[in-house]
């Protein structure tokens, strides 16, 4: 049987390359994730392939969109290939849950209205029957408009690479990819009212002459218990609406989160 002799890709300008240039594309924890459920089931040589070509920049345009991810994919033809990336859909009952249990857990709350991705969201979704990531090639639906008939192809390999930077970049696209953009969830966090504090577990002593002034065992309990989690800078400008106040033509919320930030620093250097 003969093969089609391989052919070199066209070399373009202006595409969207990987910046790791060797080794594993992906930096942070959820871009990892992704990755690693692409390589455990895709063709090592067309995921190789697909590297290469991420890095050369032969992907032309990457869209995130609700449940699917469209780029264009130059090859060795004149034309780029059209490659899709889908995903199943959330109902609009589960994204309401999924949102009043992030907003219940103050710690997520404060986490994802500070713009970090919080490791155990994916319990959340996992809580609700629904997968934050795909978890095999079963839950991805790739399509490229090329001739080969591998799942993933190189040029789909490369827009899975390319995507999994863009997650590096901007944790809000996995999300966006799964039906909600970052606004969206922000005001739907915003909207939901904070979770009551757990209450603490002091036990009562009774009060007697002899013990008066002796500190309670309750109070010794409250001392020990663990400290909660640092408070992001400038969350109170996340979680409350943003004022109509502009300075010099920016909003007053870009004005003072870096000041939120310079005077955190400077706390943190004073103790």
């Amino acid at each position: 049987m003969a093969f089609p002799e391989y052919r070199k890709p066209i070399k373009v300008d202006g595409g969207i390359k990987a910046r790791n240039k060797s080794g594993s594309i992906g930096e942070r924890w959820w871009s990892r994730r992704f990755i690693d459920v692409v390589e455990s089931f895709g063709d090592s040589g067309r995921l190789a392939r697909g590297r290469t070509y991420a890095r050369k920049g032969q992907v032309l345009e990457l869209t995130v969109g609700p449940y699917e991810v469209s780029a264009k994919v130059q090859g060795s033809d004149p034309d780029p290939y059209e490659v899709t990336l889908g995903i199943d859909v959330i109902d609009e009952p589960d994204w309401a849950d999924i949102e009043e249990a992030l907003a219940s857990r103050a710690v997520f709350r404060a986490q994802l209205l500070a713009g970090d991705m919080p490791h155990e969201i994916e319990s959340v979704f996992a809580e609700f029957g629904i997968p934050l990531f795909p978890k095999s090639g079963d839950d991805l639906h790739m399509m490229c408009d090329c001739m080969d008939w591998g799942d993933p192809c190189k040029h789909t390999a490369a827009v899975l690479y390319v995507l999994a930077e863009a997650f590096d970049d901007d944790p809000f696209l996995v999300l966006a990819w799964n039906g909600r953009t970052k606004e969206e969830l922000l005001t739907a966090l915003r909207r939901q009212p904070p979770a009551a504090p757990p209450p603490v577990d002091v036990e009562a002593e009774p009060l007697s002459a002899e013990h008066f002034w002796t500190p309670a065992t309750g109070l010794a309990r409250l001392r020990e218990r663990r400290p909660a989690p640092a408070v992001p800078p400038g969350l109170l400008l996340q979680l409350l609406d943003p004022p109509k106040v502009k300075i010099r033509r920016r909003d007053l919320t870009d004005v003072l989160g870096p000041v939120y930030e310079a005077l955190a620093d400077s706390a943190q250097r004073d103790e």
